[in-house]
């Protein structure tokens, strides 16, 4: 790899700026999923074990770089300190007189939580002063905050320019996994991409044509390939004005010898509401009145067959509505068969985005996939292929 590690870094007596995202969800003053903040442990465990000593960088919320109180990370130390199981301390500013203070004061074993570094303009604007501010207090930066690091701000890249960097292990966790899915993947490589609209997965699609041996589209972006090569999808969410955008990328993944996979049939319904009546149709027989909400089972056998025939997958969205049963069905049968594959150790799977996390955990399979990124536009821009600032700092 091109970056640093923590095992590359000599962490004794050392004051470690460390890049968290702990950016949890709080109601009334409590933390209703600290799953963020459970994945950073290892860092922290790992950095105190060296004999170093860590201040956590966060951002929390979107303030824009001004002091909004109900976004202080003050609310979540007391939590944080329960889930790394030390003393952690907090500072009322991210840079200044409080933050170092702070600092000094930080004793052996201890963890310091510095204020949220968007409460200053200068975080999001990358300002060089606010960077430099931030480097007075530390020896040694870490970033171990993935999911931040497609922002180029003052304490994810600006600060990683100016102290001795690496990754932290949540960080080198996640950049291994990817590099395993897109950068030399054992093949051949599978790429599940669902979801509503080709429109937002643009880059994506233009992307993984060109690095993998098949491309499952789901989802309404499959209807938006339906059309385009002529398919009547009733009632179905399309984007009717992407059909020539369609065919381009479908072109493209013929000259670059990728197989894109569209349903051969499909579950219609006249109504979105769990538990509508619907039938299961040839995918060139949806009814003018009907909506395609979910692949049919030949498609999920078809899945299936490729899924035994791949070493690495990449998915990135579900098959159809599976937020409401039966529409669930083809995304919980193809999971499932992922997940099996993956725990018999024949194929490498890499998950990542906000519904297919939660599609994977409804269908039970997210525990057996190998890697399930929680980064989302990080992940996203990562399989579009866009250099990341955060990690080309680190480099």
């Amino acid at each position: 790899m091109a970056w640093k590690t923590l095992d590359d870094m000599e962490l004794t007596g050392k004051i470690v700026l460390t890049r968290v995202d702990i950016n949890v969800p709080v109601e009334d003053g409590k933390v209703t999923d600290a799953t963020r903040i459970e994945r950073i442990r290892p860092t922290i465990d790992d950095i105190l074990a060296k004999g170093g000593k860590p201040v956590l960088l966060a951002h929390f919320g979107r303030p824009k770089g001004k002091v909004v109180p109900e976004m202080s990370l003050g609310q979540i130390r007391e939590t944080v300190a329960e889930i790394l199981g030390v003393p952690v301390r907090f500072a009322t500013d991210c840079i200044g007189g409080p933050a170092k203070e702070a600092v000094a004061a930080l004793g052996e074993g201890e963890v310091l939580l510095l204020e949220n570094t968007r409460f200053h303009e200068g975080e999001e604007k990358n300002d060089k002063q606010f960077a430099a501010s931030l480097a007075a207090l530390g020896d040694i930066y870490v970033n171990d905050a993935f999911s931040a690091a497609h922002r180029a701000h003052g304490s994810t890249e600006g600060v990683a320019k100016l102290l001795p960097s690496c990754a932290g292990r949540l960080m080198e966790a996640e950049l291994s996994a990817l590099e395993r899915a897109l950068g030399s993947p054992a093949r051949p490589v599978m790429a599940v991409v669902g979801g509503a609209k080709v429109s937002t997965k643009l880059d994506l699609l233009g992307n993984l044509v060109r690095k993998v041996n098949y491309l499952v589209i789901g989802g309404g972006m499959a209807n938006t390939f339906l059309a385009a090569e002529g398919v009547d999808v009733g009632k179905s969410l399309c984007e009717h004005d992407l059909a020539e955008t369609a065919r381009e990328i479908t072109k493209k993944a013929g000259e670059a010898g990728c197989e894109i996979i569209l349903p051969v049939d499909v579950v219609v319904a006249r109504e979105f509401r769990a538990g509508a009546e619907n039938e299961t149709v040839p995918t060139t027989e949806c009814p003018h009145d009907a909506m395609i909400l979910d692949a049919g089972p030949k498609s999920v056998e078809k899945i299936a067959s490729l899924l035994a025939d791949s070493r690495t997958l990449i998915w990135n969205g579900p098959l159809g509505a599976f937020e409401i049963e039966p529409f669930d069905a083809a995304t919980n049968a193809a999971a499932r068969k992922a997940a099996e594959l993956s725990k018999a150790g024949r194929l490498v799977s890499v998950a990542g985005g906000g519904d297919t996390v939660a599609a994977l955990n409804r269908a039970g399979a997210a525990q057996d996939f190998t890697y399930i990124s929680t980064a989302g536009g990080a992940f996203l821009e990562w399989m579009e292929g866009k250099t990341l600032p955060g990690v080309a700092a680190l480099e």
